[in-house]
């Protein structure tokens, strides 16, 4: 049964059939999620915008829509199935691909059926599909202008300005508790010569501005039920323009880790080589050529950059008092720092095998 919310919710979208049944969907944090039946068969997902966190809904919608629109049409191109090669969003009756009722922001696009993601990169031969899944899409938007998108959370992966934020945190010590992780601060000041530079590459045009996903982990591409090729990249809402290298980098970041985030004991965290080397074959062989030479070059510093970025990110929150991150237990934002920081380290020290992966997938 539908309440009388939905029902007006979905009113303001051109639907196939009427809607009949509507139930609570997928795992995400940000957005509230709901599947929507029609009496003719049909499925939707309807989703409410976090416009706390997104606050231009116009800018953020006219990112996605046009992103995803532009992909549509490469994979038609290609012959490709447009309701499966990408998400499709549903204009509203006034024009707009969203919907406001009540101060609160809805948008609704086709539901891609048969269909399976994966929330744990265990294998080489996933993260290698992970990796074609993100060069596929990097392919599709390699002739978009990305000057044209708007920085939905600005400053997102502008490393140098994280850092900037990362030492007002350790200044104001809101919390006392910067005294008793200095180890930790000082593995960020150690490395703060590394931190600007891709945003000064991008400034100076020594690196190109992409369109960027910028949350390029597993459970964010969707796969056929049956076959298991990638179908299509989802979650778009950090869709902005960027470096190509920050895509690499998180999803390095995610899949080459041996533990889960919140790891506590250390031993158990370190870089798996053999995923970086299947991601970074499946990225390359989808979209390699269409990369410049300093991107290519860039890619195992990339790895160490979002990874630092994201304990940095970590370690401020902790001192801050947890105010960003969700937490479930005392100390979980200073473990999340930490496994980030072994990685950071573990990939140092494989810096010429990082490279060499590089360079054997190339040759």
């Amino acid at each position: 049964m539908i309440n009388g919310e939905i029902l007006n919710i979905c009113s303001a979208f051109s639907l196939d059939g009427n809607p009949v049944d509507c139930i609570s969907y997928g795992t995400g944090h940000i957005n509230s999620t709901m599947l929507v039946q029609t009496d003719t068969g049909s499925r939707y997902i309807l989703q409410q915008i976090n416009n706390g966190i997104f606050r231009d809904v116009d800018g953020l919608m006219n990112n996605i829509v046009s992103v995803t629109s532009h992909v549509i049409k490469k994979r038609i191109a290609s012959g490709g199935d447009p309701s499966r090669c990408s998400l499709r969003f549903l204009p509203s009756y006034d024009g707009k691909y969203y919907t406001c009722l009540g101060g609160k922001y809805f948008r609704m696009y086709g539901y891609v059926g048969d269909a399976v993601s994966y929330d744990v990169a265990d294998d080489p031969g996933l993260t290698r599909l992970l990796g074609s899944a993100v060069g596929e899409f990097q392919l599709a938007l390699g002739d978009f202008d990305a000057s044209g998108l708007v920085e939905t959370i600005p400053d997102f992966h502008n490393t140098e300005k994280r850092y900037r934020d990362f030492e007002q945190a350790v200044a104001a010590d809101v919390t006392g508790r910067a005294r008793d992780v200095a180890e930790e601060i000082e593995f960020v000041r150690s490395r703060r010569e590394m931190y600007g530079r891709v945003v000064n590459m991008i400034a100076a045009g020594e690196l190109p501005l992409r369109v960027t996903h910028n949350d390029t982990k597993l459970n964010n591409v969707l796969f056929d039920s049956e076959s298991g090729k990638v179908l299509c990249v989802i979650d778009l809402d950090t869709v902005m323009p960027g470096s190509v290298l920050y895509d690499i980098g998180d999803a390095v970041r995610f899949c080459a880790a041996s533990a889960e985030e919140d790891e506590r004991d250390l031993e158990r965290v370190f870089f798996r080589l053999e995923n970086y080397r299947g991601f970074c074959e499946g990225f390359l062989s989808s979209c390699g050529d269409s990369l410049t030479e300093k991107e290519k070059e860039l890619i195992p510093f990339s790895c160490r950059l979002m990874t630092i970025e994201c304990g940095m990110r970590f370690l401020a929150d902790h001192i801050n008092g947890d105010t960003y991150f969700h937490i479930t237990r005392e100390g979980q934002n200073l473990d999340r720092a930490r496994t980030q920081f072994k990685l950071v380290s573990d990939m140092e020290k494989r810096d010429r095998e990082m490279k060499k992966v590089i360079d054997d997938i190339l040759a």
